[in-house]
């Protein structure tokens, strides 16, 4: 599966592929997108937003954003607040060591004093509306005393026959040939 492909070019989409061939002639490829999903995404425009990411995607995948940070840039808000001031305990030192971080609040783990420090960050952070793109739906774990919105991706594979297919196929062919 080659995602994203909507976020680079032809010739990089190119070398991938060549790279799967190489090691596996065989292999089926499968191209996909993965648009951001988000409700009312109308209600960014011209807020003063604050962004959670997944931590460790900003942290060891060294990505310097992601899903929520394309979220209120694509649907207009007007500022992104700078959580650092706000920093609780951990949160403060991860963006010691990763400060290529900027202004995003990373959601580093799930222990009761991780949840706590992030929870009093976000609550302590000024801002109109919290963006929160985390695997997790954080509004469900945290009391979080402003709004959110979730932003999360969906898997649009390009090809008709795709991983759904394959997989099926793989199964019934599986099954024939116990059944011989």
């Amino acid at each position: 599966m080659i995602n994203k492909i909507d976020s680079t070019t032809h010739e990089n989409i190119e070398i991938v592929e060549n790279n799967i061939k190489l090691i596996n002639p065989k292999a089926v490829i499968i191209h996909a997108d993965s648009p951001i999903i988000i409700d009312s995404p109308e209600d960014i425009k011209g807020k003063k937003v604050l962004v959670v990411e997944d931590g460790p995607t900003l942290t060891h995948g060294e990505m310097k954003y992601g899903a929520g940070i394309v979220a209120a840039r694509q649907y207009g808000a007007h500022e992104i607040v700078d959580p650092r001031p706000y920093a609780s305990g951990s949160i403060k030192k991860t963006f010691e060591k990763y400060p290529h971080i900027g202004t995003l609040l990373p959601a580093m783990g799930y222990s009761k004093t991780q949840m706590k420090e992030l929870e009093k960050t976000i609550n302590d952070t000024p801002c109109d509306l919290v963006v929160v793109a985390t695997p997790i739906d954080l509004g469900r774990l945290l009391k979080i005393n402003k709004p959110y919105k979730r932003v999360r991706y969906e898997l649009k594979e390009k090809e008709t026959l795709g991983l759904k297919y394959i997989i099926e196929s793989r199964i019934l062919k599986s099954l024939k040939r116990k059944e011989k």
